[in-house]
This record gives C-alpha cells, sequence and structure tokens, in this order.
C-alpha cells in the first residue's frame, strides 16, 4: 500500500485518529490489518467529492466489520491516499 500512501495521511481507527507521516502511516495501517485479519472487502459506493476521489466499504475481519472510507487525490497523473477510516459496524 506503500506507494499509494501521500506524504501526511489522515487515519481514524476506533480507537484513536491522527495524521501520519508516509511511514508511520504503513505501520498502523499494518498493524490493523496484522491484529484485523481481513476476510473480505466489497465496496458500497464510489465518486468524486470536490478534489477527492473516495471510495466506501464493507470490511470484513476475523474480529468484526468495518465501515472503510478511503480518500484520494489526483496529483500530476497519480492518485495519493490521504485518508483513511476504519468505523465499526455494529
Amino acid at each position: 500500500m506503500s506507494p499509494f500512501l501521500d506524504i501526511r495521511v489522515d487515519i481514524s481507527l476506533p480507537d484513536k485518529s491522527d495524521t501520519y507521516s508516509k511511514s508511520q502511516a504503513e505501520m498502523v495501517i499494518r498493524d490493523f490489518f496484522y491484529t484485523h485479519a481481513v476476510q473480505n472487502f466489497r465496496i458500497t459506493q464510489q465518486g468524486e467529492s470536490g478534489d477527492f476521489i473516495f471510495c466506501t466499504g464493507l470490511l470484513q475481519t476475523q474480529s468484526g466489520n468495518y465501515r472503510t472510507t478511503l480518500f484520494f487525490r489526483q496529483k500530476g497523473d497519480k492518485q495519493f491516499l490521504e485518508e483513511i477510516r476504519f468505523q465499526p459496524v455494529e
């Protein structure tokens, strides 16, 4: 996922939210997936809002389901992940 991360990435997890450098974001996301083994991901919505391209989906893990939203921004000819949110689904 590292090649798609922007220089700074906003990450919202169930227990914390912060802005991280690219290398920190990679570790935070890797730790989340390590403790929440992915079983499936299904896109439920995608589109554009202002400068952002977004994708929302249902992430199914062994420890529960999460509404996951990713926000990308176009820079030159590439898209970079600027924000990712994991919200528990009850």
